[in-house]
């Protein structure tokens, strides 16, 4: 089962490249999806599924992953048919199939139980997703697309070093060398403390780099700014999480090693820290796509302080991924929409968007509000768990820093959205063919309806997964 949830959309990648035809070809993009998503649905349902003497394994944290990379393709894939039909003067044969290899690479991290095979794969999305960014084949493109590449491939080239330093600690403690996960794990009091330390900064530099995490952000923005709205809900949504899992996968091995205090201090300050960038930088932001770049950069922050904080603000993390995601959905789907009508993404040519796109820019100043953590929207769920877990266990003034810093963030950002959202727009843009449709509006409000409903209320199978995953983060093996 695991080597299916690869190969459907691996095959399906396959197919699409070598269909003839840019009419039919986007359609079998959320096909794939839903066939790799009912795959998915099927395997929650065992147990512990494993493959290639364990490389391959599903365990508590991976269902939690797998579940919501694969129903997060779906809804964003939803919005590729449309979307290429309008931008028919490119060719989609390589951006439907970097899609669905992309996405068949982001299984195989969640899957991955041996850190060879994870860095293997990690490497593979950087390649599989920069024909994407550069799919409007411009100045700006090109030079996100390098230095997407260029940065992120320096940061997973620490990691494989990390990998590296981590064997060696076994080696060091007079153990078998192993990049095997549950070898690691059961291995792991006995570890080298001093190469346990080294492997877990550069594992945390090197896939905190593919996170986006400050000061490692730097591809993000103009990569961001310059991806199609669907790469960018994919990059922000999907990919980011698995290297978040990456990270989480050495806080396992180091919470039987007994080290967590030397790797929560490391996760809060870069948290913190992240989270702060972030903040400053949506400050009087003119590009609304570079906005939810910072926004992302302050989303991971707030993913591995929370994980830093330990104690119930693991579950607020872990909830955080599925909320944000699903929320950065949203935005990066609307924009693209309010991109393409009126031909720009900077604020000053930005006006009366609620009256020129009535559901797409409902949409965009609602998902503001979410992502803000505003009630009563999943985020504010999520962010309150950390929030009152950081000043239970006593952080007193990091919870009082996060607050501040959720407050510059939704000022910042408010400002930057309130002025595009209201008011008269241009006649340029007033009279420019674009208009919301079905096609294009259906996978935002599907993705706004499960952050409202996760806002709400948590269906007993998602409730069920988030706690399996925290056992499985607080207590390994």
């Amino acid at each position: 089962m695991a080597v299916w949830l690869i190969l459907c959309p691996l095959l399906a990648a396959a197919v699409v490249f070598a269909t003839p035809s840019n009419r039919w070809r986007p359609w079998l993009v959320p096909l794939a999806g839903a066939i790799q998503l009912g795959l998915v649905a099927a395997a929650l349902d065992q147990g512990e599924v494993s493959a290639f003497g364990g490389w391959l394994s599903l365990d508590p944290l991976s269902k939690l992953f797998l579940g919501f990379n694969a129903l997060f393709f779906v809804l964003c894939s939803l919005y590729a048919p449309p979307y290429l039909a309008l931008r028919r003067e490119r060719p989609n044969r390589v951006f439907c199939a970097c899609l669905l290899l992309a996405q068949a690479m982001m299984t195989l991290i969640v899957l991955s139980h041996h850190l060879g095979v994870m860095w293997v794969a990690m490497e593979a999305t950087t390649l599989a997703t920069a024909p994407g960014i550069y799919f409007n084949h411009n100045r700006r493109s090109l030079e996100a697309t390098w230095k997407y590449l260029v940065i992120c491939s320096v940061g997973i080239a620490l990691a494989l070093l990390g990998s590296f330093f981590l064997a060696y600690s076994s080696l060091h403690a007079g153990l078998e060398a192993t990049l095997l996960f549950d070898d690691l794990v059961r291995e792991a009091p006995h570890l080298s403390l001093p190469w346990l330390h080294a492997a877990f900064v550069l594992l945390f530099v090197g896939y905190g780099t593919k996170m986006g995490l400050a000061p490692m952000h730097t591809w993000k923005p103009d990569a961001y700014g310059e991806a199609p709205g669907l790469l960018g809900a994919l990059l922000a949504g999907s990919l980011t999480s698995c290297a978040f899992l990456a990270i989480l996968r050495f806080y396992q091995i180091a919470t039987v090693a007994h080290d967590l205090p030397f790797v929560q201090r490391i996760m809060m300050l870069i948290g913190m820290f992240s989270m702060a960038l972030g903040a400053i930088f949506m400050v009087r932001q003119r590009d609304v796509k570079r906005l939810l770049a910072y926004s992302s950069v302050e989303h991971m922050g707030i993913l591995v302080f929370g994980i830093g904080v330990g104690g119930t603000a693991v579950l607020g993390s872990l909830m955080h991924v599925v909320h944000n995601g699903l929320t950065k959905g949203v935005l990066f789907l609307s924009a693209a929409n309010i991109h393409r009508a009126y031909g720009s993404k900077f604020t000053e040519d930005l006006h009366g968007v609620l009256r020129r796109l009535p559901l797409s820019g409902a949409m965009f100043l609602t998902g503001f509000f979410a992502i803000t953590a505003s009630p009563p929207f999943a985020p504010f769920v999520s962010e309150f768990q950390i929030l009152s877990a950081t000043f239970a266990a006593g952080h007193y003034w990091a919870g009082g820093l996060f607050v501040l810093l959720l407050f510059m963030v939704f000022i910042g950002m408010g400002v930057t959205v309130v002025s595009m959202s209201f008011g008269p727009p241009s006649d340029e843009a007033a009279a420019a063919g674009f208009h919301d449709s079905i096609g294009t509006g259906l996978p935002i409000l599907l993705c706004m309806a499960l952050v409202l409903l996760l806002g709400l209320y948590n269906p007993p199978p998602f409730v069920a997964l988030l706690n399996d995953a925290v056992r499985a983060l607080e207590q390994p093996g």
